[in-house]
């Protein structure tokens, strides 16, 4: 696959990775601070640095505990023929027998093939160091997503009423640990420095583990995994890349969880509409405009300009938040008009005769299977 790098503006990038280092430290403090004196501080147990949850990898637990009783789960459909349960995947109804693990057969053949020296050499044949490198300081960005995933879905278990309801979210934290796991697994067989959470992303991911009741919907189910739904759907057509496709499917039905719970158990006019609860939102959005500036290098590395990219998930993120109910300050095309503005303006200011472009018109989404998936989740006209 032929990449072809966008240029960018190195003073720029700079000033970009001292702002973040800066801003990295001073919140950090902060937070280290808050923890010793028993006042907040940060709530995840997450080791970014080290890509691990507080205790390390302890692979042989997860082994004989969690990918064990995936496979000796059994399925409804195949014991309680007479229920309403429709639980088997399409080669278990073939097969009628538990599957080896808890991956489907497509996403197994990818993680026995990113073991591999072959899958390494393939890696090594398609891209640079620098392509690797950027790829890995993507993924990443979802790597660590996906740890605090799993934990905030955990807690929105509790939150959630009805038995369907806790029944979908107890499906969601299976499935971020089957993707922090293996994605971690993929990140790693590209043999590249694992960076840790940019300032702004720790931002977002604290400060949605930290809201309260079903604010986290909105900051994980319709921004984060928005972002990751994003990145696996411009991503999954690369050399090696092809299991993002599965990713991005789970993420779908994650992103479609609030449209279908709400439908059940609707917002209030007041909690759609609290003045307090949208700054809130709108804070937990705002750090990823800092982020996109930050990625720029990355992304250009790629071929892909990091604001078309911005602009096609801002756009699809508004359009759902509005869609559920989770309002921000501003009314949904002014708020899409502010981040045009924000885009626009640090390309003016950065990109040598940048003349204003609507940015979210663009479209990031490779494939048209990925491209229909996301219409129906995001309410967007085809």
């Amino acid at each position: 696959m032929e990449v072809k790098k966008i240029a960018v503006n190195e003073t720029a990038q700079r000033v970009n990775e001292k702002t973040e280092q800066y801003l990295n430290t001073l919140v950090r403090a902060y937070d280290q601070v808050l923890g010793t004196l028993h006042l907040g501080g940060r709530k995840a147990d997450y080791d970014d640095t080290n890509y691990e949850f507080v205790g390390g990898a302890n692979d042989e637990l997860r082994k004989k505990h969690y990918d064990k009783s995936l496979r000796l789960l059994w399925k409804a459909e195949q014991h309680a023929s007479w229920s309403s349960f429709h639980d088997l995947s399409r080669d278990e109804e073939m097969l009628m027998k538990m599957a080896d693990d808890a991956l489907n057969e497509s996403e197994k053949r990818e993680v026995e093939r990113i073991k591999t020296a072959e899958f390494k050499a393939l890696l090594d044949r398609e891209y640079t160091p620098a392509q690797k490198q950027a790829i890995v300081n993507i993924l990443s960005l979802i790597g660590h997503g996906e740890a605090y995933a799993w934990l905030v879905s955990n807690e929105v278990l509790r939150d959630v009423k009805s038995t369907g309801a806790k029944a979908a979210l107890t499906m969601q934290v299976l499935e971020e640990a089957k993707h922090f796991v293996v994605l971690r697994e993929l990140i790693m067989a590209f043999g590249m420095e694992i960076p840790r959470l940019p300032v702004y992303e720790y931002v977002m991911l604290e400060g949605t583990l930290k809201a309260k009741g079903l604010e986290k919907f909105f900051g994980m189910n319709v921004l984060v995994e928005g972002i990751a739904l994003s990145i696996f759907g411009a991503l999954s057509k690369y050399p090696g890349l092809e299991v993002l496709q599965m990713f991005h499917l789970d993420e779908s039905r994650h992103c479609a969880l609030p449209t279908n719970y709400l439908k059940t158990q609707p917002l209030t006019w007041w909690e759609k509409n609290n003045p307090a609860s949208m700054v809130k939102r709108f804070m937990m959005v705002l750090p990823a405009i800092p982020l996109a500036m930050k990625m720029e290098k990355d992304f250009a590395e790629l071929g892909i300009d990091v604001f078309e990219f911005g602009g096609s998930l801002v756009r699809k993120v508004i359009n759902l938040a509005y869609r559920v109910g989770f309002h921000l300050p501003l009314p949904q095309e002014n708020m899409k008009a502010f981040v045009n503005y924000m885009f626009n303006a640090y390309c003016s200011a950065t990109r040598e005769g940048h003349n204003f472009r609507e940015f979210l018109d663009a479209e990031s989404t490779l494939g048209e299977a990925e491209l229909a998936v996301e219409r129906e989740v995001f309410g967007i006209a085809s």
